[in-house]
């Protein structure tokens, strides 16, 4: 399915249309898949709806992408044709610069989103950079697998930026794909963490609960203790503001989020300084995804092992998956099957 231009989701409820298009093919160090799966991400609304605008247009969206191993260019040794693979938001970077020796190439000025800089999942087949390929391990199936290359692994950076400790406070606000996974680790790498999770709908906060958290309320209620970090998942900005109110001295929150939408020109957001940054709180931001984070959380998803829950989709439905998500109809994660 193909993006043909910037859209309002609210006006044009499809904005992805179907298409036919030639079938890829691998150029040096290149793989092409057949693509059984992929994940559908709020960062795909953040591309229709032009917070994140593809460089060109049409595009095929997707970046939570398992598939076997169709074609092979030349120098590919690592995988072969039948193998199973996933594809994450990181497409290319340049490889040469300080961030990407360093590891962290989700900092690179020429990185480059997988169904944003290049066609993505949403397709029968697609083109990778065999770097930016990722073995499935075998405990996963493939509907499992893909909500794990993006939601998880940018949670699981997400969890690492908070800096916590085991028996340190967490929060999450905003309980969608991404959250309910960051919980699942969270309760295996900190085990004696409790974690609270602000959440408008009633039904998020009682799966939440579900999964462990030991107090579950709207953005704007208060838990009755202070955190020592929390996570945004959030679209919007409203809970950023509401969840600095609930850190400790010291506490970070971190805000996992491509980009934010507009504030509601009806709702004025005001920071306090002494209730909202004072004692040294922190904000960070995470931006796109490393590939030692896919890497690391594949491996640690197997031994826990964190199955995602998700709602699966024929890829004909990517537009109704796209618009219940904006729509904020979520338990778990939306996959889509291509068929």
């Amino acid at each position: 399915m193909i993006l043909k231009s910037v859209v309002d989701l609210t006006e044009t409820r499809e904005p992805l249309v179907m298409a036919t298009m030639p079938d890829p093919v691998p150029g040096p160090g290149e793989l092409v898949l057949k693509v059984s799966t992929c994940g559908v991400c709020h960062t795909e609304l953040d591309e229709i709806e032009g917070r994140t605008p593809p460089p060109s247009f049409p595009v095929v969206p997707g970046h939570q992408v398992v598939g076997i191993v169709h074609l092979t260019g030349s120098q590919v040794t690592r995988f072969k044709p039948g193998d199973r693979v996933g594809v994450a938001w990181i497409y290319s970077s340049c490889g040469s610069c300080h961030f990407c020796l360093s590891g962290n190439e989700n900092l690179c000025a020429h990185f480059k989103a997988t169904g944003r800089d290049a066609d993505g999942g949403y397709a029968e087949y697609m083109k990778v950079p065999v770097s930016s390929a990722f073995p499935i391990p075998g405990v996963f199936s493939d509907m499992e697998a893909a909500p794990l290359l993006c939601a998880g692994a940018i949670g699981y950076r997400s969890l690492k930026l908070t800096g916590i400790s085991n028996g340190q406070i967490l929060g999450l606000t905003g309980f969608g794909a991404s959250a309910h996974l960051v919980l699942k680790m969270a309760r295996y790498m900190f085990p004696d963490s409790a974690v609270y999770v602000f959440a408008r709908s009633e039904k998020e906060q009682a799966f939440a609960l579900e999964l462990g958290a030991v107090w579950a309320g709207d953005t704007a209620s208060n838990p009755g203790v202070k955190l020592d970090a929390i996570i945004d998942t959030t679209p919007v900005w409203k809970p950023v503001v509401e969840a600095l109110k609930h850190l400790k001295p010291a506490g970070r929150l971190v805000i996992n989020a491509i980009r934010k939408e507009e504030v509601d020109k009806n709702c004025l957001l005001e920071l306090d300084y002494p209730s909202h940054l004072w004692m040294e709180k922190e904000i960070k931001s995470v931006a796109n995804v490393a590939r030692d984070d896919v890497r690391e959380f594949l491996e640690l998803g197997a031994r826990i092992p964190i199955k995602p829950e998700y709602q699966e989709y024929p890829m004909e439905q990517a537009n109704r998956a796209l618009l219940e998500l904006k729509e904020r109809k979520i338990r778990g994660a939306k996959v889509l099957t291509v068929s």
